[in-house]
């Protein structure tokens, strides 16, 4: 099966420009959102040097966030980067955890494989399998209770084009459908 960021970018500007004026966008060495201005008229998901997996991650922030957050650049939050102390890692896993388990759920739509990102290369001892667990049981818990409605949709696409092997128009299709009934569906957006 080939993952073609190509064909990511076209299934999530086809579910989200219209309505979100959002769009997915390959970009340098740090991922980014960019909300709409002078420059561009679209707010900007911009993921880390065509990774698909980045790509992946940025998507599921991105259906996180809510409509107060998605106005500041990159959702108004400050990152903390590699060389964080225990506390700090500590609550840089427990912001990841949600984001972390869409990104898992939308890996497996597309077949590919998920690997949970610690992304701390500093002094302190990290417990990958523990984190592990978390963003499991999280995406479980998705499973059972509904994932935020831009998600359930991106999920819904991704999965008819990778597993069903529907063309991009078909996938996007199915995923707007699943976005026009969010209404009814659990949302976790942050404000």
């Amino acid at each position: 099966m080939s993952h073609r960021l190509e064909d990511v970018m076209a299934l999530f500007d086809g579910l989200f420009l219209p309505r979100y004026r959002t769009r997915l966008v390959r970009g340098g060495d740090e991922p980014l959102y960019l909300p709409a201005d002078e420059a561009s008229p679209c707010h900007r998901v911009i993921f880390a040097r065509g990774f698909f997996a980045s790509a992946l991650h940025e998507v599921s922030h991105w259906c996180i966030a809510g409509a107060r957050r998605r106005e500041f650049e990159d959702y108004g939050y400050w990152y903390l980067p590699d060389g964080r102390d225990a506390d700090q890692q500590r609550d840089f896993e427990a912001v990841e955890v949600a984001p972390q388990a869409l990104e898992l759920l939308f890996s497996r739509a597309c077949g590919r494989p998920f690997r949970v990102s610690i992304d701390n290369l500093g002094e302190v001892e990290v417990d990958r399998q523990g984190f592990q667990a978390r963003v499991e049981a999280r995406a479980e818990r998705y499973l059972r209770e509904g994932l935020p409605g831009r998600a359930a949709a991106f999920r819904q696409a991704l999965a008819v084009f990778y597993q069903e092997s529907g063309n991009l128009e078909q996938a996007v299709a199915v995923g707007q459908c699943c976005l026009e009934s969010a209404g009814s569906r659990p949302h976790e957006a942050i404000d």
